[in-house]
């Protein structure tokens, strides 16, 4: 695994670690073979609102696609602590533009 996956893979992971206990459960969902990195919050012990995602985020080539965060402590700022360059990360959530659009461009 390369080196941006594996600090993307290990701050995502901290995100389901640390909301554990309140009313929520929390579960990451890893796939480093696609660098794809999320975390999944369902409601426990009952169920009052539909799964969500909690944060999303997506190796392309050197950058760090953030499509989503719905956390306090946001993803950006814990990447840049562990040394990922602002530069390198993509807030598509805030509309920023992603490197790879073409691929999710719809044939009308």
């Amino acid at each position: 695994m390369d080196y941006i996956k594996s600090l993307v893979r290990r701050e995502v992971v901290k995100y389901a670690v640390s909301g554990r206990g309140a009313n929520v459960l929390l579960f990451a969902i890893l796939d480093d073979e696609q660098g794809i990195y999320a975390v999944n919050g369902v409601d426990y012990p009952e169920r009052k609102d539909i799964a969500g995602v909690v944060v999303l985020a997506r190796v392309v080539k050197n950058m760090v696609v953030i499509e989503e965060d719905m956390s306090d402590k946001k993803l950006v700022d814990a990447l840049i602590q562990a040394g990922i360059l602002r530069d390198q990360i993509v807030l598509a959530y805030e509309g920023e533009p992603i490197p790879d659009a073409d691929l999710f461009e719809l044939d009308v």
